[in-house]
């Protein structure tokens, strides 16, 4: 045993571990704004799907932070300043696009329409297109992907609402038929 190596601690390996974890670090530093992006719009839906009344702040704040992120992400494809106040301008716009949408779905004749429940879906919705439009604008892929990762949501949270109903309604059933088990097995106990 004493001949054989251990990987582990082969001095190849140490020298591998902080080169692996720093390469880590830039990624996820490069990379956690779109990281945050995606679970802040996901957050999002939730909040306004669960709570049955849409946290409106919470989505007029989004839209500049996914805005401020897509023109720092973008900033570097653009090489002029006036492709840069472009980029600025574009955004703007297709974000105040975005909070005149969200506002016209909560207009009181609209209300009295939309299901409480479809809130949090319209409004991410709303988010994942204005953020796949954001990522086309200023030319950064990530952004087109978190676009495409909060449209893919949708469906998966609309799914989770109806499943929830089911898993509780399942639960519900288990708990009564343990009950009926337990009040058995107690008379049976007594009896005997």
């Amino acid at each position: 045993m004493s001949g054989s190596s251990d990987v582990s601690t082969s001095p190849d390996s140490l020298a591998d571990a902080p080169a692996t974890t720093s390469r880590f670090l830039r990624w996820l530093a490069h990379d956690l704004p779109f990281i945050l992006m995606l679970v802040l719009g996901v957050i999002g839906a939730s909040w306004t799907s669960f709570m049955g009344r849409p946290a409106v702040w919470y989505w007029i704040v989004l839209a500049p932070v996914f805005g401020l992120v897509c023109i720092v992400a973008g900033w570097n494809n653009f090489d002029t300043p006036r492709e840069r106040v472009g980029l600025v301008l574009l955004q703007a716009l297709n974000w105040t696009a975005f909070l005149i949408a969200m506002y016209l779905l909560f207009l009181p004749e609209v209300r009295g329409v939309v299901n409480d429940n479809a809130d949090g879906l319209s409004l991410l919705t709303l988010l994942a297109l204005g953020t796949f439009v954001a990522g086309l604008l200023a030319r950064t892929w990530r952004a087109c992907l978190v676009g495409g990762f909060l449209a893919l949501a949708v469906p998966a949270m609309a799914w989770l609402e109806q499943a929830v109903m089911v898993l509780a309604l399942g639960a519900l059933a288990l708990v009564a038929f343990g009950a009926v088990v337990w009040r058995i097995q107690h008379r049976r106990l007594r009896v005997a």
